[in-house]
């Protein structure tokens, strides 16, 4: 069973920066695909960064030239680095893995908090 531990969130101030961490156990980590999702309270849930397998990425327009998505396949590990933070980022931050045959895991994420 794959399992996606996030860690990274917390609270910071409006213009501040954080880095996000998952780390996925099982096998054959660098041939699926990564995302980050977040969800705000009363929000449905939104993409907000992926990676393939072949480190092609994508961003939500709200996020674009803020966020940057990257993985070390050696560790099993995506990141999430977070610049210029706005306090409509407030959301609870997921990651997933999604294989190449279709099959996706959720982590239980992780609250990122953006309020002076």
């Amino acid at each position: 069973q794959v399992q996606l531990v996030e860690s990274g969130g917390g609270l910071v101030q409006p213009g501040g920066s954080l880095r996000l961490s998952c780390v996925a156990s099982g096998s054959r980590f660098s041939l699926a695909d990564m995302g980050w999702y977040r969800q705000a309270p009363g929000k449905e849930r939104e993409l907000v960064a992926s990676i393939t397998s072949d480190t092609i990425t994508r961003y939500a327009d709200s996020v674009k030239g803020r966020f940057t998505i990257s993985r070390d396949n050696a560790k099993n590990t995506v990141y999430l680095e977070m610049n210029s933070l706005i306090p409509e980022d407030t959301a609870v931050y997921s990651c997933t893995r999604k294989e190449y045959w279709g099959t996706e895991y959720w982590g239980q994420g992780t609250q990122v908090t953006v309020s002076s």
